[in-house]
Protein backbone atom coordinates (compact mmCIF):
# COMPACT_ATOMS: atom_id res chain seq x y z
CA UNK A 1 0.00 0.00 0.00
CA UNK A 2 1.45 3.40 -0.90
CA UNK A 3 2.17 5.88 1.86
CA UNK A 4 -0.07 8.91 2.36
CA UNK A 5 2.74 10.98 0.86
CA UNK A 6 2.98 9.24 -2.51
CA UNK A 7 0.03 10.90 -4.25
CA UNK A 8 -1.35 14.42 -4.12
CA UNK A 9 -4.43 14.77 -1.93
CA UNK A 10 -5.82 17.39 -4.35
CA UNK A 11 -5.28 16.02 -7.83
CA UNK A 12 -3.92 12.47 -7.40
CA UNK A 13 -0.62 13.06 -9.21
CA UNK A 14 2.58 11.52 -7.85
CA UNK A 15 4.32 13.87 -5.42
CA UNK A 16 7.87 15.06 -5.84
CA UNK A 17 10.05 16.75 -3.25
CA UNK A 18 10.89 20.43 -3.17
CA UNK A 19 12.31 22.96 -0.71
CA UNK A 20 9.34 24.85 0.75
CA UNK A 21 9.45 27.09 3.83
CA UNK A 22 13.06 26.10 4.50
CA UNK A 23 12.71 22.32 4.34
CA UNK A 24 12.35 19.53 1.78
CA UNK A 25 8.67 18.62 1.62
CA UNK A 26 6.42 16.50 -0.60
CA UNK A 27 5.01 18.79 -3.31
CA UNK A 28 2.81 18.18 -6.30
CA UNK A 29 4.41 19.31 -9.55
CA UNK A 30 1.00 19.47 -11.19
CA UNK A 31 -1.18 21.56 -8.86
CA UNK A 32 1.43 22.87 -6.40
CA UNK A 33 -0.09 21.35 -3.24
CA UNK A 34 2.45 20.97 -0.41
CA UNK A 35 2.27 18.28 2.26
CA UNK A 36 3.43 19.39 5.71
CA UNK A 37 4.41 16.26 7.62
CA UNK A 38 3.38 16.41 11.28
CA UNK A 39 5.44 14.73 13.99
CA UNK A 40 4.06 11.79 15.94
CA UNK A 41 3.51 12.38 19.68
CA UNK A 42 4.66 9.76 22.19
CA UNK A 43 4.66 9.56 25.98
CA UNK A 44 7.37 8.23 28.30
CA UNK A 45 6.74 7.52 31.98
CA UNK A 46 9.36 7.29 34.72
CA UNK A 47 7.24 5.50 37.32
CA UNK A 48 8.80 5.05 40.73
CA UNK A 49 8.15 3.60 44.14
CA UNK A 50 10.59 3.99 47.03
CA UNK A 51 13.47 5.11 44.77
CA UNK A 52 12.96 2.16 42.43
CA UNK A 53 12.00 2.68 38.81
CA UNK A 54 9.61 0.54 36.80
CA UNK A 55 11.05 -0.62 33.49
CA UNK A 56 9.91 -2.91 30.70
CA UNK A 57 11.93 -5.28 28.56
CA UNK A 58 10.64 -4.36 25.12
CA UNK A 59 8.90 -7.00 23.00
CA UNK A 60 8.68 -4.78 19.91
CA UNK A 61 11.08 -2.85 17.73
CA UNK A 62 12.77 -0.53 18.00
CA UNK A 63 15.12 -1.80 20.69
CA UNK A 64 13.36 -5.13 21.21
CA UNK A 65 14.87 -7.01 24.15
CA UNK A 66 16.23 -3.84 25.79
CA UNK A 67 15.02 -2.35 29.07
CA UNK A 68 13.23 0.99 28.77
CA UNK A 69 10.67 3.17 30.46
CA UNK A 70 7.02 2.41 29.66
CA UNK A 71 6.17 4.45 26.59
CA UNK A 72 4.00 4.63 23.54
CA UNK A 73 2.11 6.75 21.07
CA UNK A 74 -0.73 9.11 21.88
CA UNK A 75 -3.87 8.22 19.95
CA UNK A 76 -5.56 10.95 17.92
CA UNK A 77 -8.05 12.72 20.20
CA UNK A 78 -6.56 11.20 23.38
CA UNK A 79 -5.50 13.43 26.27
CA UNK A 80 -1.70 13.18 26.59
CA UNK A 81 -1.79 12.48 30.34
CA UNK A 82 -4.39 9.73 29.79
CA UNK A 83 -2.11 8.16 27.17
CA UNK A 84 0.75 8.09 29.70
CA UNK A 85 -1.36 6.29 32.32
CA UNK A 86 -2.74 3.90 29.65
CA UNK A 87 0.68 2.97 28.30
CA UNK A 88 1.97 2.08 31.77
CA UNK A 89 -1.13 -0.04 32.44
CA UNK A 90 -0.94 -1.83 29.07
CA UNK A 91 2.76 -2.65 29.33
CA UNK A 92 3.10 -3.37 33.07
CA UNK A 93 -0.36 -4.01 34.60
CA UNK A 94 0.45 -1.25 37.08
CA UNK A 95 -1.64 1.82 37.90
CA UNK A 96 0.16 5.13 38.26
CA UNK A 97 -0.63 8.65 39.35
CA UNK A 98 1.21 11.27 37.34
CA UNK A 99 3.37 13.53 39.51
CA UNK A 100 4.17 16.03 36.80
CA UNK A 101 5.78 16.82 33.51
CA UNK A 102 9.48 16.05 33.20
CA UNK A 103 9.85 17.66 29.82
CA UNK A 104 9.19 17.66 26.11
CA UNK A 105 12.01 16.21 24.00
CA UNK A 106 12.70 16.42 20.29
CA UNK A 107 15.71 16.08 18.05
CA UNK A 108 16.57 17.54 14.66
CA UNK A 109 15.23 15.28 11.93
CA UNK A 110 13.29 13.00 14.30
CA UNK A 111 9.66 12.26 13.46
CA UNK A 112 8.62 11.72 17.10
CA UNK A 113 8.18 14.28 19.88
CA UNK A 114 8.34 12.81 23.39
CA UNK A 115 6.39 14.04 26.40
CA UNK A 116 7.86 12.56 29.59
CA UNK A 117 6.15 12.35 32.96
CA UNK A 118 7.19 11.41 36.47
CA UNK A 119 4.68 9.10 38.14
CA UNK A 120 4.09 7.20 41.36
CA UNK A 121 2.92 3.60 41.39
CA UNK A 122 -0.44 3.43 43.16
CA UNK A 123 -1.71 -0.07 42.41
CA UNK A 124 -1.43 -3.29 40.53
CA UNK A 125 1.21 -5.97 40.48
CA UNK A 126 3.99 -5.57 37.91
CA UNK A 127 3.76 -8.16 35.14
CA UNK A 128 4.44 -8.10 31.42
CA UNK A 129 1.55 -6.86 29.35
CA UNK A 130 1.28 -5.79 25.74
CA UNK A 131 4.59 -5.11 24.03
CA UNK A 132 6.71 -6.23 27.01
CA UNK A 133 8.76 -9.41 27.55
CA UNK A 134 9.26 -8.64 31.24
CA UNK A 135 8.74 -5.95 33.86
CA UNK A 136 11.12 -5.17 36.67
CA UNK A 137 11.80 -2.53 39.32
CA UNK A 138 15.37 -1.19 39.30
CA UNK A 139 17.18 0.93 41.86
CA UNK A 140 17.37 4.46 40.46
CA UNK A 141 21.15 4.39 40.76
CA UNK A 142 21.51 0.97 39.11
CA UNK A 143 19.49 1.11 35.90
CA UNK A 144 20.31 -1.06 32.89
CA UNK A 145 21.74 0.75 29.85
CA UNK A 146 19.13 3.16 28.49
CA UNK A 147 18.43 2.47 24.80
CA UNK A 148 16.98 5.70 23.39
CA UNK A 149 18.78 8.98 22.64
CA UNK A 150 16.59 11.13 24.94
CA UNK A 151 16.68 8.70 27.90
CA UNK A 152 19.73 10.18 29.66
CA UNK A 153 18.19 13.66 29.59
CA UNK A 154 14.82 12.31 30.79
CA UNK A 155 16.54 10.51 33.65
CA UNK A 156 18.57 13.62 34.55
CA UNK A 157 15.35 15.66 34.64
CA UNK A 158 13.73 13.01 36.88
CA UNK A 159 16.70 13.09 39.26
CA UNK A 160 16.52 16.90 39.46
CA UNK A 161 12.84 16.63 40.26
CA UNK A 162 13.29 14.28 43.22
CA UNK A 163 16.25 16.08 44.83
Amino acid sequence: MPSDNTYCHRCGEILGEERVAGALRPKCGSCGAVVFLDPKLAVVVVASQESRILMVKRDIEPMMGRWSFPSGYVDRGEVVEDAAVREVREETNVEVSLDGLLGVYSREGASVVLVAFAASIVGGSPSAGDEAQAVQMFAADDLPPLPFPNDPEIMADWRRRIT
